[in-house]
């Protein structure tokens, strides 16, 4: 009996022991724009990666102005040793060149060459590209052609062959259907990264006339775009889920002059501006005048003034928990959000969203 019962607890305890080796690590992905003084304020404990925004380009070369931030970003590993530091490049209106400019191979080869050496120097590990967008419509007068879907391939491959495995690389993906559909060769490209971070959040941006959620879990009869959506579709393509890491939004879209009907939701209106987490707690109050919803469809929240005729979309506690926990259900890669200096110092959005991964 006794023999038998050591038996079972070994079996027990080998279980256990093989459950924990074998739990999925899960990447939390925080994106950072500020500069040396707020890198303090960072909590890498909490977080994966960190990926410093924005470098430039400087001819065919990667360009940093604030090394000193960097450097300082990483630093943090004395606290997380596992902590990834990348470098982007790009951002909105970042990427004026980048479709003439890398359409040679001359200066692609030029450009990985030049990460190389950034990353060496800084200690970072390795680059985000965030171009927007190829091959579609991005900022107003930076040049796009069908071409750059397959420059893009290039240039992942480019990059890959010249930094080898020791550096990741992963790019920022629009999360709408045009971009799924149009700018990225899915198979190649996901070949070749580490992981994609798909931007879904401005789902509903700022050319919209029409109020709707910038940043919704799921797809509604009124707005397609959705996380669920773009995942669904990559998947399709044969993408590994565990190569895809969703976004969540530390901030949110404000429209104006919104009819009072619905609640303000779907209504014809004009975009007013973003404001970060922590305006929209403080803020964006009942005492203020604005009432909060929940649309359990979308799995998103959203406040409405009726006497100021304001509408705000955005992500909080439950959508962030939510979203972290679809990573889960689907075995995706993780969550990244845009971006952590926009997040409460209470009550925060990184904190929910580790508790469910982490």
């Amino acid at each position: 009996m006794f023999c038998r019962l050591y038996f079972i607890v070994i079996c027990v305890f080998a279980s256990f022991c093989t459950s924990a080796q074998t739990k999925p690590d899960y990447a939390i992905i925080a994106y950072f724009a500020g500069g040396p003084s707020k890198v303090g304020t960072v909590n890498p404990q909490k977080i994966t990666h960190i990926i410093y925004t924005f470098c430039t380009l400087r001819g065919n070369k990667i360009f940093l102005a604030d090394t000193s931030t960097v450097r300082r970003l990483v630093r943090l590993k004395k606290k997380n040793p596992k902590l990834k530091v990348l470098l982007s490049l790009g951002g909105w209106g970042g990427c004026k060149t980048c479709s003439d400019l890398f359409s040679e191979a001359a200066n692609r080869q030029a450009f990985a060459l030049s990460v190389k050496r950034l990353n060496e120097n800084l200690g970072t590990d390795g680059i985000d590209l965030d171009w927007e967008y190829p091959a579609v419509e991005g900022f107003p007068g930076h040049k796009f052609v069908p071409e750059d879907k397959n420059t893009f391939t290039l240039l992942i491959q480019d990059l890959r062959h010249v930094l080898g495995s020791n550096n990741e690389i992963s790019f920022a993906a629009g999360g709408f259907q045009e971009y799924l559909e149009k700018s990225i060769d899915w198979l190649p490209v996901m070949q070749v990264v580490d992981r994609v971070n798909l931007m879904s959040y401005d789902l509903v941006n700022g050319y919209s006339t029409v109020t709707g959620h910038h940043t919704p879990r799921y797809s509604t009869s009124q707005n397609k775009e959705s996380v669920d959506n773009a995942v669904n579709f990559l998947l399709k393509q044969g993408v590994p889920a565990s190569k895809i890491a969703i976004g969540a939004a530390f901030y949110a879209r404000v429209w104006q002059n919104v009819n009072n009907a619905n609640n303000g939701l779907y209504q014809s209106s004009t975009f007013r501006n973003t404001v970060g987490i922590k305006a929209v707690t403080a803020s964006y109050t009942k005492a203020n005048g604005f009432n909060y919803f929940w649309d359990d469809t979308a799995n998103a929240p959203y406040v409405y003034s009726p006497g100021r005729r304001l509408f705000a979309t955005f992500d909080d506690n439950q959508s962030v928990k939510l979203k972290s926990e679809y990573v889960k259900q689907k075995g995706l890669n993780g969550i990244m959000f845009w971006q952590i200096m926009l997040d409460k110092s209470y009550n925060s959005l990184l904190g929910e969203i580790y508790q469910v991964l982490k």
